[in-house]
């Protein structure tokens, strides 16, 4: 928590002001995961890279489902198609095959169904996972908690400076709010190796997401 105050200036037919700023932090659990999956392959030609990578590629989308996951909450986050190219000494390159990709980006709500998502897709031919990221399905009701947090510890402080100051809080004159939640923090999974890893990227942990607000608050204070 920070708070900063400063006092006003009387003038004569104006109230006496103080001007308080309090930043405040609460953690939740998070309700969403936002997982990174997809399919790499290669192949001798382009037609045939494309080929590995769209049926594998289906078989993922088909245990993505199975887990639960509803068509909406599946988006493409990346298509590409590139040469691989050989070098030899004294001799320009030359294309030696071609590599396909194709990532989908995954909202998962049961977060206690995350891992055994990640051992479906792993097991059905995904071979890359790019990360996890932890959230909420409403950032706003997360971000009410530490507004509420802010502005008791504003007026909080207000009251403190008056008492001080020999006066009484009289009433709030101005309300401006700044700051916000903390963004989802990516929970990075390597996949050298994959399908020996996939106990442990079973072993997911959602941990707890900071939410921040901030507030500075004018209020009119009386003798």
């Amino acid at each position: 928590m920070a708070l900063l105050a400063a006092c006003g200036t009387p003038v004569a037919g104006l109230p006496t002001t103080v001007t308080v700023h309090a930043t405040e932090t609460v953690r939740a659990a998070p309700d969403l995961a936002i997982v990174t999956v997809g399919v790499v392959a290669r192949g001798a030609t382009a037609a045939a890279a494309n080929q590995e990578q769209a049926r594998r590629m289906a078989a993922v989308l088909a245990a993505v489902k199975a887990a639960g996951v509803a068509d909406e909450d599946v988006q493409t986050t990346q298509v590409s198609l590139q040469p691989q190219y050989a070098y030899a000494e004294g001799a320009p390159p030359r294309i030696a095959g071609f590599e396909a990709r194709n990532m989908v980006s995954v909202r998962v709500t049961q977060l206690d169904r995350v891992g055994a998502m990640i051992d479906a897709v792993v097991a059905d031919g995904g071979n890359e996972v790019q990360g996890i990221s932890f959230g909420f399905r409403d950032p706003e009701a997360a971000r009410a908690g530490a507004r509420t947090a802010a502005m008791q510890a504003a007026l909080q402080r207000a009251g403190q400076y008056a008492e001080a100051a020999g006066l009484e809080v009289d009433r709030v004159l101005s309300i401006v709010e700044g700051g916000g939640a903390a963004p989802p923090m990516p929970f990075p999974v390597a996949m050298d190796a994959v399908r020996a890893q996939t106990e442990a990227v079973s072993a997911t942990m959602p941990g707890q997401i900071e939410s921040e607000a901030s507030v500075t608050v004018v209020v009119a204070l009386r003798r």
